[in-house]
């Protein structure tokens, strides 16, 4: 599928995007183009991957029409990482979330259609899923603008992936208790009984990939993935990292926006979503678009109201497996 294709990932510097474009360099591409407005983390980027000849690096940003306009000149596929994603950095400046994640959104659709893209494929989160804070309002609407492209077009596809927490990315839970942890022997939590979906990086590329090999466009895929308390996390770091001293776990209770646990699929979306396999749900759209339902005919609906974060919760050994999985646990 990526052999000798131009791909462009936007936000491509971030956790997702490196580990993306080292699973894109392995499908032999012809170029991956890396958007981001962050100077400094090119670089790091371009040094990582040692100035790899298929990867170019363009100083951009979404919400730059024009910029995105050129960078989608003659590119095969487009991922779409770019976002403000920290929950209270949305919150207290709404309006730069609103540019970044729903015109940003917008200017990519608009640059996909115009240069003929085979397909575009974003990134969503739980947050999306009945929104209780600014930055899954964003979200949530870039998913709708994503979906209803697909009526403006029969040329691009355009397909949503909805995923929880991974481990590990810029500004992880991970790394925040870790930090606590060997420096001041003490950690923050919002709340004890507080759940969250997580999967490991290179699991969640994975995922992506499958989604993007096997949607038809007009669909949201949501990842199934496995669900944890986040103190029952903070104890698996606390007896790694400082298993001969004590640890202050601290409340501190919840954040503007912020919920006690997540949903990756709600009660509504529910009625319109299919059980695809063992690794992904399929949220189909209310709105009519061309040969998806009868892509879909032959799975069965979804049997269950919501998918909570509250569901299903995973034992301390398995968050053990996980974290070494993740190579987070020496």
């Amino acid at each position: 599928m990526f052999t000798n294709k131009t791909i462009l990932v936007t936000g491509g510097t971030g956790s997702w995007g490196n580990e993306l474009v080292s699973q894109l360099l392995e499908k032999n591409p012809k170029e991956i183009r890396i958007f981001s407005r962050n100077e400094t983390s090119q670089v790091l980027m371009k040094q990582k991957f040692e100035n790899h000849r298929k990867l170019t690096f363009i100083i951009g940003d979404v919400r730059d029409k024009e910029a995105v306009s050129e960078a989608s000149q003659r590119v095969n596929y487009i991922f779409h990482l770019a976002a403000l994603k920290h929950v209270p950095v949305c919150e207290f400046q709404p309006l730069e979330a609103l540019k970044t994640n729903v015109m940003g959104t917008q200017n990519i659709i608009d640059a996909a259609i115009a240069n003929n893209v085979e397909k575009v494929i974003n990134i969503s989160t739980d947050k999306a899923a009945n929104p209780s804070n600014f930055y899954g309002f964003t979200k949530a609407m870039g998913e709708k603008l994503i979906i209803n492209a697909n009526v403006l077009t029969n040329k691009t596809k355009f397909v949503c992936v909805r995923g929880g927490n991974v481990l590990g990315t810029n500004g992880s839970v991970i790394h925040v208790f870790k930090h606590g942890i060997k420096s001041k022997s003490k950690i923050g939590i919002t709340d004890k009984k507080m759940t969250r979906f997580f999967l490991t990086i290179k699991d969640a590329i994975k995922l992506l990939f499958k989604a993007t090999y096997e949607s038809h466009g007009g669909e949201i895929f949501v990842m199934k993935m496995p669900t944890c308390k986040i103190i029952d996390l903070a104890q698996v770091l606390i007896d790694q990292y400082s298993p001969d001293q004590e640890v202050t776990i601290e409340e501190l209770g919840i954040r503007p926006g912020e919920k006690l646990h997540e949903l990756l699929l709600t009660e509504f979306e529910s009625h319109n979503t299919i059980a695809y396999d063992n690794e992904y749900f399929v949220i189909l759209p209310t709105i009519p678009i061309e040969g998806l339902m009868e892509y879909y005919e032959e799975f069965p609906q979804v049997d269950l109201d919501t998918y909570s974060s509250s569901d299903n919760i995973i034992s301390y050994d398995e968050i053990k497996i996980m974290l070494k999985d993740g190579g987070f646990l020496e």
